[in-house]
């Protein structure tokens, strides 16, 4: 792979939905992703890490959060509220735990 596609790995849901994302937030954002992509498994090989149990949905979600906290992770002042819809937030709450996030 060239560098360029090195710096985004693809995360693919339950239900086959791609997303890419930059790998160095992934890593930074989730102990679990940052195993699966720095350590001798196929992920950090193929820049792909697909997620059986996750909903696509559920998935976006937790990339938009994995941004949310990269972007704010060094402010000092208020940080905005992530609004998490009440009827997604039972399986958000397991992804990220799975995902350690």
């Amino acid at each position: 792979m060239d560098s360029q596609s090195d710096k985004f790995v693809k995360l693919i849901s339950a239900e086959g939905m791609e997303f890419f994302m930059e790998k160095s937030v992934a890593i930074a954002g989730s102990d679990t992703m940052k195993a699966m992509l720095e350590g001798g498994f196929s992920e950090s090989e193929n820049n792909v890490v697909r997620f059986p149990e996750i909903q696509g949905p559920i998935l976006e979600k937790v990339i938009q959060y994995l941004y949310y906290k990269e972007r704010y992770r060094k402010t000092t002042g208020q940080i905005p509220e992530f609004v998490i819809e009440p009827e997604i937030a039972l399986e958000l709450l397991v992804a990220s735990n799975y995902l350690n996030c």
